[in-house]
């Protein structure tokens, strides 16, 4: 298609190749008659040229054949008469039929140019007849073209009317949504994304939301990935973060950097990613994918769309880093066997050490508490041996004692024991 300007509203409109030619038939059309009348004249004029130059030029070759000829016959006069006239007659007749032929060549001449000319009308007439088709093509093309101008312009005025009506429609519906409620559809636009490619190019990954808030603080999802010997790939704490664009107070990225941040160390995640839609004139987050490690070490900001990628990429380089993790984790392993060795021969001393000194405390007591009941002992011994003397001592006394040492003095008892021997 190409653009035609108008010389007089200088509006541009697009037609085909057919239609360019035969606008151009159209313009150059006033020209024709007086081109084809030149043609024509020209024509004659080649043709009368043509006439007088053969015959001019048959003039001078018969003027040297006729000289020719006229030497020769008096040649042959000069040999023989009669021979001479008959090859006189003989050359009288190729004259004969030279001036014939150039009679013939000349009327063909005619003739050629009358078909010329027959043809060249033929072809004008063609032109004609070609170009009125074109003018009526022309005017049924402009008026199909002013009909889906028209038709154009109605459906694209509809569609910008849809489309007004659509974004009046997502505005009303995003200033009934909560910031919560944004920030939950985000979170699922996420998760939708995700399981998607779960079962075919995430066998292996934990993708799940944070709900251990033990911390204090938890993020949106923890995304987890490891090998078959159970050696972590990677890890990486998402948050997702949206705002409604009616919000008093807009937020930017970077107020969620050092709780992100927080939640990555606590969870014990190698990577931070915040998956935002705030800021959204900002052209640094509209690049794509945010290194902001110069703030926070492995941080990373990206768009809802690069959510599938920046996975995708970290997991990739991870993957290339998985041999030197598996060494290092094996190095890691035989360094914390020995430690642990290590551990239990200290704990084991520290455990016996302290056994040990537990056990002497003991036995120190214990022989203290014997010392102590030895003495206790004694002391019961001596107290009984004295006992026994006493004891002794009683005894000794009363087999001393007799009824009469017992009413000496008291007249009142010794008449008693006398009245009482003497009933017996």
């Amino acid at each position: 298609m190409n653009d035609i300007i108008c010389p007089n509203c200088s509006k541009a409109f697009k037609v085909d190749e057919a239609g360019f030619a035969s606008i151009l038939k159209q313009v150059r059309d006033h020209q024709f008659d007086e081109e084809l009348q030149n043609r024509l004249n020209l024509a004659e004029k080649e043709k009368v040229n043509e006439i007088l130059l053969a015959e001019s030029k048959l003039k001078i070759l018969f003027q040297v054949d006729l000289a020719k000829k006229e030497s020769e016959i008096s040649a042959l006069k000069a040999k023989n008469e009669l021979e001479l006239t008959q090859k006189l007659a003989s050359k009288e007749s190729e004259i004969a039929d030279m001036k014939s032929k150039i009679q013939n060549a000349a009327m063909e001449k005619k003739l050629d140019v009358s078909n010329a000319v027959k043809e060249i009308e033929k072809e004008r007439d063609t032109l004609l007849n070609e170009l009125k088709s074109k003018e009526t093509e022309k005017q049924l093309f402009e008026k199909s073209l002013n009909e889906n101008f028209n038709n154009t312009l109605k459906l694209k005025e509809e569609t910008i009317k849809m489309k007004d009506d659509e974004i009046d429609r997502l505005k009303d519906y995003k200033q009934k949504l909560s910031t919560k409620m944004i920030g939950e559809t985000l979170e699922q636009h996420c998760e939708a994304e995700f399981n998607k490619l779960r079962a075919t190019a995430f066998q292996n990954a934990y993708f799940e939301k944070d709900n251990d808030s033990r911390g204090g603080n938890k993020g949106d999802f923890i995304y987890k990935e490891t090998d078959e010997a159970g050696n972590e790939i990677i890890s990486i704490m998402f948050e997702m973060k949206n705002e409604n664009d009616e919000t008093a107070s807009k937020k930017k990225n970077e107020d969620f950097f050092a709780k992100l941040d927080k939640d990555r160390t606590e969870k014990k995640c190698e990577y931070a990613v915040l998956v935002s839609l705030l800021e959204s004139e900002n052209e640094f987050y509209n690049t794509g994918i945010v290194d902001v490690s110069y703030k926070f070490k492995k941080m990373y900001v990206v768009r809802p769309q690069f959510f599938i990628p920046i996975i995708t990429l970290l997991r990739n380089a991870a993957m290339n880093s998985m041999q030197y993790k598996a060494e290092l984790n094996l190095m890691r392993n035989q360094n914390l066997d020995i430690t642990n060795f290590e551990e239990n021969i200290n704990e084991f001393k520290e455990g016996f050490a302290r056994n040990y000194d537990l056990a002497s405390r003991k036995f120190k007591t214990a022989i203290d508490e014997i010392d102590k009941t030895i003495i206790h002992l004694q002391k019961t011994k001596d107290a009984l041996l004295s006992s026994e003397n006493n004891l002794r001592l009683a005894n000794n006394k009363a087999e001393d004692l007799t009824i009469k040492k017992l009413t000496a003095g008291n007249p009142t008892m010794k008449a008693k024991f006398e009245n009482l021997t003497k009933n017996s």
